[in-house]
């Protein structure tokens, strides 16, 4: 945990020194009031922009990338021109969508085409989407026939399918050859393929045989066959077309660093590694959090005003109807309103706890479905379940407000409508929010996405219509 905190506070100190480099730059510039022809051979000798250039060089791409993604769209191109080109492909491929695509719009065509020939073919695939067609014909006219096909085995799979996730560099050996052969072939190689912790045992046609564990093969005997030292029992495999969530699910279970993703006829493809897991899970819960707040994932956080604004309508805009609804849910009850104020002022905190019920109901049901914990046999058993919690959580917090209302307006009858308003709307937000995020799942949505906006639209209608009748009835 202090290693963590250590990497983020000086991540914090790197940018802080880029910034001030750029300020620094930005502030040269003004006091020799240069014209544009003079700007531009400054880019080249300013001491600072020296300075800058020697610190990107330093710093890991994920920290360029968080540079990138921090500053204004001015600075960032300054910093963007100052990235040795070599580094240009890993940068991009750390950079959030929206700062990747700003970035390939100001680059030039052979730019691209020398930052995606600087990756693999897996990598260019998380590329493609973004770069343009001229672009990814040249790629394709550069790559050997076998880094062509795995680029289009890479490019045929979803985004959040195991085949997006896929890593073509790894290491297969045979079982009939011995621990010093499969050591010597390992000698040959310039470096060991990134989070390299098993080699994978293939026959002649490339069928998955079994699993040897680096750690096994640098203390068992020389002599010793790779067959009798191998994993071929309790094999967990992947497979291109799978849920890159069940995949991850599988890393989390059983502690994987890599697993073999296997294809027709037990035939070896790929294989995925942890750090491709752990983007993926990464990715998918900004993705949700940003949804959450109405938010799409492409926004750049320095985005034209413009952009940000077409980004927001279409959630503001859903948001307004269901203020208009519960305006309109209200304005049936002006007659209740009118004779009994006290009922404006109490009608929020029925709303309001019923949209915090609601909301922890669908995390914990959504929570379920990610991790498959939800199934046909135990569904209704976890309907019945929340209810409980629902109808007893309405009969301890009206209690309490309907004690409220009763120590500030003295009559036993508001605080009664107090409490059964509570606990009704309690409930309309239990099997709300059960139902919500079970029908988004079957219907093939993703259900964390705007559940939140459903459920609080549902419990402030519903809580207002079922406060303000109960109210109606009983006391106007």
């Amino acid at each position: 945990m202090a290693e963590v905190e250590d990497r983020r506070s000086r991540l914090q100190d790197d940018l802080e020194q880029v910034t001030e480099l750029l300020q620094a730059y930005e502030a040269r510039i003004e006091a020799r009031d240069a014209d544009e022809a003079d700007a531009a051979s400054q880019l080249s000798d300013s001491p600072e922009l020296a300075k800058l250039r020697h610190k990107l060089d330093q710093m890991h791409p994920a920290d360029v990338a968080y540079v990138l993604e921090t500053l204004p769209v001015d600075e960032r191109q300054v910093v963007w021109d100052l990235v040795r080109q070599e580094r240009d492909g890993e940068i991009l491929l750390e950079v959030s969508d929206a700062v990747r695509e700003w970035l390939i719009e100001h680059m030039e065509t052979d730019e691209l085409v020398a930052a995606a020939e600087q990756l693999d073919a897996d990598e260019i695939a998380d590329l493609a989407p973004d770069l343009p067609p001229e672009v990814m014909d040249d790629v394709f006219a550069s790559l050997s026939v076998e880094e062509r096909e795995q680029l289009r085995a890479a490019m045929s799979y979803a985004e959040d399918s195991v085949g997006a996730l896929m890593d073509f560099d790894m290491i297969g050996v045979r079982e009939d050859v011995t621990v010093e052969v499969v050591l010597r072939y390992l000698r040959r190689r310039d470096e060991l393929p990134d989070h390299t912790d098993q080699l994978f045992v293939i026959d002649r046609e490339e069928h998955l045989r079994g699993l040897l564990a680096v750690n096994r093969l640098l203390v068992s005997a020389p002599d010793a066959l790779v067959g009798s030292l191998m994993a071929s029992e309790g094999i967990v495999s992947l497979r291109p077309e799978q849920d890159a969530q069940e995949a991850a699910l599988a890393f989390e279970r059983y502690d994987l660093v890599s697993a073999p993703v296997v294809g027709a006829a037990g035939k070896l493809v790929a294989r995925v590694t942890i750090d491709a897991v752990v983007d993926f899970i990464r990715s998918r819960n900004e993705s949700e959090m940003l949804s959450a707040g109405g938010l799409r994932e492409d926004e750049d956080l320095f985005a034209p005003v413009w952009d940000s604004l077409r980004n927001r309508w279409t959630w503001l805009a859903l948001n307004l109807v269901t203020a208009f609804i519960a305006s309109r849910v209200i304005g049936a009850f002006e007659h209740a309103i009118e004779k009994l104020v006290a009922l404006a002022a109490l009608m929020p905190i029925i709303a309001g706890i019923g949209g915090n019920s609601g909301n922890q109901t669908i995390t914990m049901i959504v929570r379920g479905l990610a991790l498959g914990q939800i199934t046909s046999g135990n569904a209704r058993k976890l309907l019945a379940k929340e209810f409980l919690v629902a109808v007893l959580n309405g009969l301890v917090w009206g209690a309490v407000v309907g004690l409220f209302a009763f120590v500030i307006y003295h009559k036993w009858q508001l605080g009664a409508v107090m409490m059964g308003a509570m606990l009704l709307n309690l409930m309309l937000a239990a099997i709300m929010g059960f139902a919500i995020p079970i029908t988004m799942h079957k219907l093939g949505r993703d259900p964390a996405l705007g559940s939140s906006v459903m459920i609080t639209a549902i419990t402030d209608s519903g809580g207002f219509f079922i406060f303000l009748g109960l109210a109606t009835i009983f006391l106007v």
